[in-house]
């Protein structure tokens, strides 16, 4: 089992108002993930992160092998959350996966 965890944070310009709509959008297209892509387990959508933290949102996921992070990666159903939910609002994109 191979677990990979992303973080972010959100671009200056978005404004605290629009962040809770874009964090369920986010979460919940994210999430609807499990079942589709090959190999994705989990998804547990940080939204709330405690003040001590260094990033705004994370992603927590759970994956069959190490192997099955490169299919996530480039599966259209991902790539399409990816383009349309989260990167067009986030900046410093951090990872770690580990088995």
């Amino acid at each position: 089992m191979v677990h990979h965890i992303v973080m972010w944070k959100f671009k200056p310009e978005i404004e605290e108002t629009q962040k809770p709509k874009l964090k369920k959008a986010m979460g919940d297209n994210l999430s609807a993930l499990v079942g589709k892509v090959p190999g994705l387990l989990t998804v547990k959508f940080v939204e709330n992160p405690i003040p001590s933290s260094t990033h705004d949102i994370a992603l927590v996921t759970t994956l069959e092998k190490a192997e099955d992070i490169a299919v996530y990666a480039k599966h259209p159903d991902h790539v399409y959350v990816a383009n349309t939910y989260v990167r067009p609002y986030v900046i410093e994109r951090a990872c770690l996966d580990y088995e």
